[in-house]
């Protein structure tokens, strides 16, 4: 008969338990020959029995499938699982084939009971396992709260790894001078230059940059390393679950104060952050089939859904679309919850023609410019005391549900109710305008962090700007609108744009070559627009 020998370790504890690969191997041999089977395969693996997904066991029940064995011998049955689920599924799988299932140590009984017996069995060595492994990540954490750093940490980019001395030093990173400096480079070119990860790959490949292992550089790990927050300093274990990426709570995680040196600020730090968002979110929304300069940064005013780019009517002679924008919320859907928008749709060209020629405008005037970026430096410096203000706010608002929440009991107690509604009244009002004052600070206190986030970068650009702006390509414009924070309101005919810098009123008439194309809907009289405002 066709044998094959299946072999399983998941630790390296089970080499002092006698069940190490090479004893269980010389075992199952030994049955294997005193059954007269021919040892057709052996596989062998360390791998967890609590997981169905092993490579070594894939291939062999592709054989079983196959049908290219007569029978599988293990060491004994936890060898070929832990899960008694899973134990069931692979016997099951084996029974339909017509391959035998034999354990050195035991009998394999495929009675009804023996089934019953052996999915226990597999029951209780789950529990086992499940009882190791909580009092392994129980050692684990207690090590990593005592100063100890887990496995893996010796081969962060930039720093070097100093083992723990037992009573005399814990382990900790040292910096890497020739690698820190890569590091910072990696952070500055992707928070000043905008640059993906695979553009940034390709200048660490031609500025010849040592990596850690002397492989070539991946994009996979130039976003480790950007979204690492041990760079700054902070340095968190158990942070994600085992086998999976998935986060744990923030609350789970562990941070190990002291034993990595910061090599980037916070703040260069937090911009890395922002544009890894903007680079994801560009890389989106340039794959579409048609160019709309607008896409993303267009909102309706009326129902604060956003605009999208679209085309009217058929084809043209030349084989192109006429492009739009119109409010997502045009078409009627029964399952929204809000009805349908009957706002103005715009013509793509005339609208990004008036919203880039406006920006331009600003762009080419440095002094307007500066005096702006002046005054976000200034609002920046109040950081701390918009949060102080926004805490007190906060405070009032929780002091003002109280209050409510006492009117309540005095309500049910039977106090007069003209003055329980008056009195239920003003704490209404007062909690209205406890919610603008708030919305107004958190408004504030957004606009500062992004200004701290994006100023070095965004002075930057402006200057590399001044010189491009005439011959910029619609990528390049497409990077002027995500740098400047541009957000374009429609509201009818009225247009408002918000975003970095400052702009005045202008005024934009249409003829009617610019609108006869479109359904007589989508237009108002009169054919003068009301004021361009560009509100930044």
């Amino acid at each position: 008969m066709r044998a094959a020998i299946y072999c399983r370790v998941s630790t390296d504890n089970q080499e002092r338990e006698g069940t190490s690969l090479q004893t269980q191997l010389e075992n199952c041999l030994a049955h294997c020959r005193g059954k007269g089977y021919d040892v057709a395969y052996r596989f062998s693996e360390a791998y967890s029995g609590l997981s169905l997904e092993r490579p070594e066991l894939d291939k062999l029940r592709e054989l079983v499938i196959t049908e290219q064995i007569d029978v599988v011998v293990i060491y004994c049955l936890d060898r070929l699982s832990r899960d008694p689920t899973h134990g069931v599924i692979l016997t099951q799988e084996f029974e339909k084939h017509g391959v035998k299932l034999e354990a050195v140590t035991e009998d394999v009984d495929n009675s009804e009971l023996g089934k019953l017996i052996s999915y226990i069995r597999g029951f209780a060595s789950k529990l086992e396992a499940e009882k190791i492994k909580e009092r392994t990540q129980r050692g684990k954490r207690a090590k990593a709260k005592a100063g100890f750093i887990p496995c893996g940490f010796h081969s962060t980019y930039g720093y070097d790894y100093v083992k723990a001395i037992p009573g005399e030093r814990v382990a900790h990173r040292v910096i890497n001078e020739t690698e820190a400096k890569w590091v910072k480079q990696i952070f500055e070119w992707c928070a000043y230059e905008g640059l993906t990860a695979g553009a940034i790959r390709d200048r660490l490949m031609s500025s010849h940059a040592p990596t850690k292992n002397g492989g070539p550089w991946r994009k996979g790990t130039i976003l480790a390393i950007l979204k690492n927050p041990a760079y700054t300093g902070r340095t968190y274990v158990f942070t994600c679950r085992r086998g999976r990426a998935r986060q744990r709570p923030r609350e789970e995680w562990i941070e190990l104060p002291g034993v990595t040196p910061r090599l980037v600020s916070d703040e260069l730090y937090d911009a890395v952050q922002k544009q890894l968002r903007m680079n994801y979110a560009r890389a989106s929304r340039n794959n579409t089939k048609r160019q709309y300069l607008l896409r993303s940064h267009v909102r309706c005013r009326r129902c604060g859904r956003a605009y999208t780019g679209d085309i009217a009517g058929r084809k043209l002679a030349d084989g192109s679309y006429r492009l739009i924008y119109h409010c997502a919320g045009k078409s009627k859907d029964r399952s929204a919850p809000l009805p349908p928008c009957r706002n103005r749709v715009w013509q793509a060209g005339q609208l990004e023609t008036l919203v880039w020629s406006e920006l331009e405008r600003h762009l080419s005037q440095p002094e307007v410019i500066t005096r702006e970026l002046e005054r976000q430096r200034q609002n920046a410096d109040q950081l701390g005391m918009f949060e102080t203000e926004l805490k007190q706010i906060e405070r009032q608002l929780r002091a003002v549900d109280r209050d409510q929440y006492q009117l309540l009991q005095w309500a049910m107690k039977g106090f007069p109710e003209d003055q329980v509604e008056a009195e239920n009244k003003r704490l209404n009002r007062a909690r209205e305008v406890l919610k603008v004052q708030k919305a107004e600070l958190e408004a504030q206190l957004k606009a500062s962090q992004d200004a701290i986030i994006s100023m070095p970068k965004l002075e930057s650009f402006i200057a590399d700007m001044q010189d491009k702006l005439p011959n910029l390509d619609f990528k390049g414009k497409r990077l002027a609108l995500e740098m400047l924070n541009i957000t374009v309101w429609i509201d009818g005919e009225s247009v408002e744009v918000t975003g970095t810098i400052p702009a005045e009123a202008v005024r934009i008439a249409t003829t009617q070559s610019q609108k006869k194309w479109l359904p007589s809907r989508c237009f108002s009289e009169p054919s003068v627009f009301p004021p361009f405002y560009s509100v930044f």
